[in-house]
């Protein structure tokens, strides 16, 4: 999802440091939540763990331009289910950076819009986790259904964002519509795929349920709410 750098340029710019600055402290908010609960030490080893995994899924997992950006397996409702909002946005922006600064500097004009495009996603599956899966069930319980409609949401959210950037930045041209609808059929697989990786992840995480230290992980994948 990686915005390119022809399409939102100049003093437009200006919104993507409004809109990443905003997406930032909503993460920070997440972390002192997060650090209440589970404390500081959990924060950081769950940071470095899905920044690893995050700047993992953007080199080498298939990626490849399709109109107004790029279509990545970004697993961003994995991340959220196994370690928690704060940590994966943490992850995702700082993988993003790490990416940037060493493999594709050309993105780093663009990384407001880019991190906003992976942070507002999962702050609406946060909520959406929250009212749709009882307190009373763990994430390692999810069905099939309750991963679907968090990574459809997550990945909609993304196309949603990227639209918008690049309506934002280019206008309704013919072309520029085009290079959006095709950009968002493509991005139909990664719905497809998402989900089946979650529930994956999520039947290995509850065959070591007895295994994986708290501070690991999010407690709200073996334990109930």
């Amino acid at each position: 999802m990686h915005i390119e750098p022809e399409i939102v340029t100049g003093a437009k710019l200006v919104l993507s440091y409004a809109t990443g600055a905003a997406a930032a402290g909503c993460a920070l908010k997440l972390a002192a939540e997060t650090v209440r609960e589970q404390g500081i030490v959990s924060l950081a080893v769950r940071t470095v763990a899905t920044t690893v995994l995050v700047f993992s899924f953007f080199e080498l997992l298939p990626h490849f331009r399709v109109g107004v950006s790029e279509v990545h397996f970004i697993l961003g409702s994995t991340l959220f289910l196994l370690f928690g909002a704060a940590p994966a946005a943490f992850g995702l922006a700082l993988g993003l950076l790490l990416q940037g600064l060493f493999f594709v500097p050309t993105d780093l004009p663009q990384y407001g819009m880019n991190v906003t495009t992976l942070l507002v996603p999962l702050f609406a599956i946060q909520a959406l986790a929250g009212w749709s899966i009882p307190r009373n069930t763990a994430y390692v319980d999810l069905q099939y259904r309750q991963a679907l409609a968090l990574s459809t949401a997550y990945q909609s959210g993304i196309v949603a964002w990227v639209a918008f950037w690049a309506l934002y930045g280019t206008g309704f041209a013919a072309e520029n519509l085009a290079s959006i609808a095709s950009f968002a059929a493509s991005y139909a697989l990664v719905v497809v795929v998402e989900p089946l990786a979650d529930l994956a992840v999520l039947g290995l995480a509850k065959s070591l349920r007895g295994v994986t230290a708290d501070g690991l992980v999010t407690y709200r994948l073996h334990k109930a709410a």
